[in-house]
């Protein structure tokens, strides 16, 4: 792959680059026919090596399509959809260029997988197709064939001919690229692939499913976010497809700069919706909103005393555990996995308190949390030394507030309990670091939140809506209820919350200063969560005296 500065780019290399591997396939056929066995099997090269792509904001307009490192991966990740006949989502930034990147594909199949039918389908016939009108899919579709070095051309193709309105048929191995539009979306028989554009939008996209059901094996969703009553939401975060997120940060030609000036252009809910990919921005009584958050990603604040982690366990049926592990204001570990037991769930948090210096873990102990009292409990029992495990703190988020006050009033009166009290001084935290970032008001550091750039997290955080009781007391909607609006339980956000629930004055001060070498910890595990690590035949008097 060509290097390139895709801030700056120079396209002259690459052009001579491609102009001399041009001379020489045509040079030597066996060249080219290695080339074509190549790229069949490896379609990001063949659209780097040989593509073009447009953008008439640009000078030139007509530029090397050459992918950066996220587009790389999405191609692979069509690729492995495709193959293994499998639904995905795709929830992108506003100019990600994925409609580029899916009409590159289409011609990678359309070329290399002989009988092949690719179909794309948007609300409106006009963003489908118009000829010579380069926003519409079939006119950038139109544009790259126009690109390709006819030795990768099907013999006997003619644009007149073979790239007529809203079909794209390869004459030499039958394969076709197809368009439709509106509720006539799916009706145009079977699909290897169907790509929907923007399916957030559509008007009745309830009917478009029905008809797309029985249609092709493998439908991918392609959208901004669009707010979240609609099917495209509820497909996101339902967990039962494969999701894929263009983050603008993973635009190696935007920076700060860039999104500064995209806030400075923007209104802010479209900012929100079409550049954070925030599907609440014009919901109302978000508990964290967006912009909170999105102050917080990646910001620089310092490390500061003990690593201290929250962990929530996860509910049965498919629910997930979090592990999020933070110094003082700075997030610095997010992790999450489905597999295990709560046995299981309680050696891999332990294991993952030696990997990341931890000394607090704070837990939820309602529920299927009890399992993990349990069982850590009995690790404590069987451990020689218990200095080198972090101290535990089980949490009942159900019970009552804390003692104390929030902003002049008792913790009982604002808040309906423990849970809503946790959730709402990590919304505190968010909200002064945006007007610490925005330079609103100047906040002390031991005040903010930095979390790492974890898309899930972040989504998560803005999803559970505040409630207000007939008290006037503050409750964050519960799990069965975001589970009625299609929403899965915001594991991480728990976890987030936990993790700032106790600090690090809880810690015992045998524990504050003795923890073990990672390695120690982890060895008991042994690389897997199956055995009990205090179980393994290491353990004992040999090991710690």
């Amino acid at each position: 792959m060509a290097e390139i500065d895709f801030k700056n780019p120079d396209y002259l290399p690459i052009v001579n680059r491609r102009i001399e591997r041009l001379l020489a396939i045509r040079k030597d056929k066996k060249k080219l026919a290695a080339a074509k066995v190549y790229y069949a099997a490896n379609y990001a090269d063949f659209i780097s090596d040989w593509m073009v792509t447009y953008d008439p904001r640009k000078t030139p307009s007509m530029v090397p399509f050459i992918l950066w490192p996220k587009q790389r991966e999405y191609i692979q990740w069509l690729s492995d959809r495709y193959a293994a006949k499998e639904d995905g989502l795709v929830e992108k930034s506003r100019d990600a260029g994925a409609t580029f990147l899916n009409a590159a594909f289409a011609v990678c199949l359309w070329t290399f997988e002989p009988g092949s039918k690719v179909s794309f389908g948007s609300r409106k016939e006009a963003l489908v197709d118009k000829i010579g009108d380069t926003d519409t899919i079939f006119e950038k579709i139109r544009i790259i064939l126009r690109g390709l070095p006819k030795e990768f051309l099907p013999v006997g193709y003619n644009e007149l001919k073979h790239a007529t309105y809203m079909k794209v048929l390869n004459p030499q191995n039958g394969s076709t690229i197809t368009g439709e539009a509106g509720d006539n979306i799916g009706r145009g028989g079977r699909s290897g692939l169907y790509i929907k554009d923007e399916s957030s939008h559509y008007e009745r996209p309830e009917l478009i499913d029905a008809a797309l059901s029985q249609n092709s094996d493998v439908k991918i969703d392609v959208s901004t976010p669009n707010g979240n009553g609609n099917p495209f939401y509820k497909k996101r975060f339902g967990g039962k497809i494969k999701v894929f997120i263009f983050d603008w940060r993973d635009d190696p030609r935007k920076d700060a700069e860039w999104y500064q000036k995209q806030k400075d252009q923007l209104e802010p809910w479209i900012l929100a919706q079409e550049v954070d990919r925030d599907y609440n921005a014009s919901v109302e009584n978000i508990c964290i909103p967006a912009r909170f958050v999105q102050a917080a990603v990646n910001l620089d604040l310092p490390e500061i005393g003990h690593g201290i982690a929250g962990l929530d366990v996860a509910d049965e049926g498919g629910d997930a555990n979090a592990f999020i592990a933070r110094r003082g204001p700075k997030v610095y570990h997010v992790e999450s996995w489905k597999e295990g037991d709560t046995t299981q769930t309680a050696n891999r948090a332990i294991r993952l308190s030696g990997d990341h210096r931890v000394r607090l873990l704070n837990y939820d102990s309602i529920g299927v949390g009890a399992g993990v009292k349990g069982e850590f409990r009995r690790i404590n029992e069987s451990v020689l030394d218990t200095t080198i495990l972090p101290h535990t703190i089980a949490v009942n988020v159900g019970v009552s507030p804390t003692e104390g006050m929030f902003n002049d009033r008792p913790n009982d009166e604002m808040f309906a309990n423990l849970k809503a009290e946790i959730i709402w001084k990590l919304r505190q935290r968010f909200e002064r670091t945006y007007e610490y970032v925005m330079g609103i008001k100047a906040w002390p550091v031991e005040d903010l939140i930095s979390i790492p750039n974890n898309q899930e997290l972040i989504s998560e955080l803005s999803r559970p809506l505040r409630e207000i009781t007939d008290g006037g007391k503050i409750k964050i909607e519960s799990k069965k209820a975001m589970k009625k609006r299609g929403i899965p339980s915001p594991n991480l956000m728990d976890a987030l919350g936990l993790a700032f629930s106790h600090g690090g004055e809880s810690i015992p001060e045998e524990k504050r200063y003795s923890l073990a070498e990672p390695s120690r910890i982890t060895a008991f595990v042994e690389g897997t969560d199956t055995i009990h690590p205090f179980d393994a035949p290491m353990f004992g008097v040999e090991t710690y005296t």
